[in-house]
């Protein structure tokens, strides 16, 4: 059996010298605890060559050793294949109760998996440098420990749910005929797993299996599951994540739980499945759940991937898929550095459709065909003369020396990507741990691999037919309607369907710049009969089309985007579900198309919009960016974009309304921060720095307690400070302290909320700082901490509970949180402040009455009486003992913690779900129309969205729930805040 002291020879060179000296020293620290690797140190040889140049080449490999050096003395002393079945039989194992029979909780399940996956990933890169494992056996093992890690945590959440809603058949193996069905796509489902892959899995249940009480609640409690799985998962916690997971590959991603039923799903697949569903259930296998079920399933979804008779249709999904390849990487001249490896002209995926293609044309006929693995596809079409034998190994060793390449690619940060490096020095990394002495020798070695497979590609499609879409007649030629495609159009849901005919020939006739090009035009032809599928079957099927009409017609070009839709059924979806059900954002991608440019990022559902991930996305934006109007305009267009996309991502249920209002709160902060910096450098530059100038952006209201929805302004006050002995800046044209600090509020609010080309970032509301808007902009701290202390009345103090201070100087922030702690701790009268706060709730509801009762913010028992009751708790929880909740919470999170001893169990609970359901509706409706909601002139789109947002079948029903809990809220706030 392979072990790394079995190594005579490695094909490794070490980064630089300078990088083995970092590890050697990193070795030595580890040596003084750990005897065999201080025996590696003292020594020379292969083996030692090896460790340094492997450790200098990863520095995911070295992050490693450094956490748990113990893994190299495994490595060093045992075999490597029975240290690797013990560790995937710990993942399979880690839902097991011990010996005691206590089961293991949640986190110490993700805990082992976590700890599996980080031992199980340093082996075997070890393993698969050193030569011990070629792509065969390291895509195998990883392969194990993915759906070993899957099966375990379905395993835990089935055990987690016996006893409730469902009952098990089988404690001791809880997926034993469950019926929960969970496979493997891909690369997964193949057993050709990535080093550091995405998981694609697709989830179903047949509730005939009967583990579920009522049946009604199925669809709820595995949806649910599948969060928790997907927690389970990809959570980064202390201890790593295991697998990114993705269930976009169930049909209708956009519309459906994330645990579809059998039954569905067959109608489904039957009815609508498409051409690149058919390509993806050819690798799919059941790995998780009830497996038997899972193989039932497959053997009855069959004749949907694998037709029976070789038909135009299944030739036009051939082409079709063909088509996709080739809109997806593009049709550049292959180079080296920044090439797609998977995605890129003569990488991975060219060799995957080229057996695929084949499979779904003569898998039909011949079973023999039905292979998942790309190697033994190409075996069995060599055996059944469908290629030649030499196509057949020529593809096979360039796809597992592809395989090699990608590999080392993610191993050297364990990042999902198939990017070769853009630099020089990071491409000589690569090179360095293929075996290559130099860059230019794996350059022309990769390419010669590309360049070939490429030719065997090609040589596959020579010919591309035409061929009838089978949706109808659809002619849109000439000056008069057809009249069988007026048919045919009212047929796919259409009401006007001569308006709608007419605007299709206005494409065609290339009336519109995206529609100009002969090959835009060609794609869009071919895209036509899917588009209107999709649109005909939204229930506002005219007004949605004419919204997506307004969108192309202000795109610059359409090549792009007509192949994305064409060969992205999600995206497609996603389009629709946009111009049927918010007409904000339709509006917004049809005044500025390059908001859409961010949706055809693949990961944009699959990654939360944390505040690192936009951070990150917002260094590199303006990366580059010299001039103050230049940042400007980038911040300008980064703040439309990044909105847009969190709300896609609200709109599709892949975010929370909680986690939407915790992004579009991040995006604003970094705006301002990055705002901020900008408006201080071009004042330093005109007016110099003044001695002992301190600023710090203070932001309140929603900016202050993270629930920004889409189209909030924002409310900030700026504090600066400054040493009382300078007279002025010290800069070519001084400014006095007042003129100098005034100076950068107002750049600041014109830099955020002045209107041009790009639009604006946010409307600014600065009326919360001391005396209003009488007062001046810019409020030097002291002036602050006397206002508030002196003169601010209890609704400012009020205000004053949310405040957070977002940016600027450390020091000055600091102070500002003293000030404002100290001005919530001081003493005062409850029942002064109880008066106040009715008075004020009263006054609102005087001057402000609530349009209807969808108004949410200011109906009595909306918005404000729940944030007025959590205002007040905060206000009086000094004078009652209780601690002040510590800055930057949520409403939800104040409330629980200053209203768990000062409010019923009822109560709080009771605001709680009205806060849920008023936030989740607020973010719905703001993110998808300007003004007021009212269901009587929302689009259709819009009602599903706010029943599913407010879990009500109906907009009736939600509308009652409205009313039930806005009555329940007003009884709180009158229990609550009372005399």
């Amino acid at each position: 059996m392979a072990s790394l002291k079995d190594i005579t020879s490695h094909p490794l060179r070490p980064m630089s010298q300078a990088e083995v000296k970092s590890v050697l020293s990193d070795l030595r620290d580890i040596a003084k605890t750990e005897p065999v690797v201080a025996a590696l140190v003292a020594g020379e040889g292969v083996l030692k060559d090896f460790v340094v140049a492997a450790f200098t080449l990863s520095p995911f490999l070295r992050e490693v050793l450094n956490r748990d050096p113990g893994l190299l003395v495994l490595a060093l002393t045992e075999p490597l294949e029975p240290q690797l079945e013990r560790l995937v039989g710990e993942a399979r194992n880690s839902w097991r109760p011990d010996a005691e029979g206590r089961e293991p909780s949640e986190a110490e399940v993700m805990a082992r998996l976590r700890r599996a996956k980080r031992s199980i990933a340093f082996l075997v890169a070890l393993a698969d440098l050193a030569r011990l494992f070629d792509g065969r056996k390291t895509t195998a093992w990883l392969t194990r420990l993915a759906e070993s890690s899957v099966a375990a945590a379905i395993d835990h959440l089935l055990l987690a749910a016996d006893g409730g809603k469902i009952t098990l058949k089988n404690r001791n193996n809880p997926s034993e005929g469950s019926g929960l069905i969970v496979l493997g796509m891909g690369k997964l489902g193949a057993g050709e797993l990535n080093y550091s892959s995405d998981i694609d899995l697709v989830v179903f249940f047949d509730i005939a299996a009967g583990i579920v009480g009522d049946p009604l609640d199925a669809t709820e409690i595995f949806a649910r599951m599948m969060r928790r799985l997907i927690r389970i998962m990809q959570e980064r916690t202390a201890e790593g994540y295991v697998f990114r997971t993705d269930l976009r590959l169930r049909p209708d991603p956009g519309s459906t739980p994330l645990a579809v039923p059998v039954e569905s799903a067959m109608i489904y697949y039957e009815g609508r499945g498409q051409n690149w569903e058919r390509a993806a259930f050819i690798k799919a296998r059941a790995i998780g759940g009830d497996i038997a079920a899972g193989e039932r399933f497959l053997r009855d979804l069959v004749p949907f991937v694998f037709r029976k008779y070789l038909d135009y249709a299944a030739i036009a999904d051939i082409h079709s898929i063909k088509r996709q390849i080739h809109a997806h990487k593009g049709h550049g001249t292959i180079a080296v550095k920044g090439h797609n490896i998977k995605l890129g002209r003569g990488g991975i995926r060219e060799i995957e459709f080229f057996a695929q293609t084949q499979q779904l044309i003569a898998g039909g006929r011949m079973p023999a065909l039905r292979s998942r693995a790309t190697e033994e596809t190409l075996h069995r079409l060599a055996e059944a003369k469908w290629i030649d034998e030499a196509t057949a190994k020529e593809l096979t060793e360039c796809y597992w020396y592809l395989r090699d390449v990608e590999h080392r690619v993610q191993m050297v940060r364990d990042e999902q990507t198939h990017l070769l490096p853009e630099t020089e020095a990071e491409l000589k990394r690569i090179a360095f741990m293929l075996g290559y002495p130099t860059t230019a020798a794996f350059s022309e070695a990769l390419v010669e691999v590309l360049k070939r497979v490429e030719r065997r590609y090609a040589r596959l499609f020579e010919q591309e037919n035409r061929l009838s879409t089978g949706t109808g007649n659809l002619v849109f030629t000439g000056q008069n309607d057809d009249p069988d495609t007026l048919e045919t159009l009212s047929r796919l849901g259409f009401s006007r369907p001569s308006d709608i005919s007419r605007v299709i020939r206005t494409w065609h006739y290339g009336r519109y710049r995206a529609t100009q090009s002969v090959e835009a035009r060609e794609r869009l032809t071919e895209l036509t009969p899917e588009l209107l599928r999709v649109f005909g079957e939204n229930k506002r099927a005219d007004e949605a089309l004419l919204r997506f009409d307004s969108f192309i017609s202000g795109l610059p070009a359409g090549i792009q985007l007509f192949s994305l839709l064409s060969t992205n059924p999600t995206l497609l979806s996603l389009i629709v579900t946009i111009m049927s059900s918010a007409p904000r954002l339709a509006d917004i991608i049809a005044q500025r198309p390059h908001v859409f440019d961010g949706m055809l990022d693949p990961g944009l559902l699959s990654e939360l919009p944390t505040r690192e991930y936009i951070e990150n996305r917002l260094t590199l934006f303006l990366a580059g960016a010299r001039h103050y109007e230049e940042i400007l305009d980038r911040l300008r267009i980064f703040a439309a974009e990044q909105r847009f996309l969190i709300g896609i991502r609200l709109l599709t249920g892949s975010i929370s309304a909680e986690l939407a209002a915790r992004a579009f709160t991040h995006l604003a902060d970094l705006i301002i921060a990055a705002a901020l910096d900008a408006v201080l450098a071009e004042v330093e530059q005109a007016h110099g720095v003044f001695p002992g100038g301190r600023v710090a952006v203070m932001g309140m209201g929603k900016l202050g307690s993270f629930e920004l929805t889409a189209g909030s302004d924002i409310d900030i006050i700026l504090f600066y400070d400054y040493d009382d002995s300078a007279a002025e800046s010290q800069g070519p044209k001084p400014l006095d302290p007042m003129r100098y600090f005034t100076r950068i509020t107002q750049r600041l609010i014109a830099a955020l909320s002045a209107p041009t080309a790009e639009g604006i970032i946010f409307e600014v509301d600065m009326r919360l700082r001391p005396s209003g808007n009488k007062g001046p902009v810019a409020t030097r701290i002291q002036s602050f901490e006397k206002y508030q202390r002196e003169e601010a009345w209890t609704w400012e103090h009020m205000a004053l509970s949310r405040a957070r201070l977002v940016c600027g100087d450390i020091s000055l922030r600091r102070e500002a949180d003293a000030i404002i702690a100290k001005v919530l701790s001081r003493p005062g009268d409850i029942d002064r402040i109880s008066a106040d706060v009715r008075e004020m709730r009263q006054l609102i509801e005087t001057e402000k009455p609530p349009k209807d009762i969808w108004d949410l913010k200011l109906i009595p028992g909306g918005l404000i009486d729940i944030e007025f009751i959590a205002q007040y708790l905060t206000l009086v929880a000094p004078l009652k003992g209780i601690p002040l909740p510590p800055r930057g919470l949520d409403t939800a999170e104040t409330l629980k913690a200053v209203g768990g001893t000062a409010m019923e169990p009822g109560d709080l609970d009771t605001c709680l779900e009205a806060l849920r359901l008023y936030g989740a509706l607020a973010q719905i409706t703001r993110l998808s129309i300007d003004g007021h909601f009212d269901p009587r002139e929302a689009p259709a789109g819009l009602i599903d969205l706010v029943c599913r947002a407010g879990d009500c079948p109906d907009i009736k029903t939600l509308e009652g729930e409205v009313k039930r809990l806005s009555k329940a809220v007003r009884k709180v706030f009158s229990a609550v805040v009372r005399a």
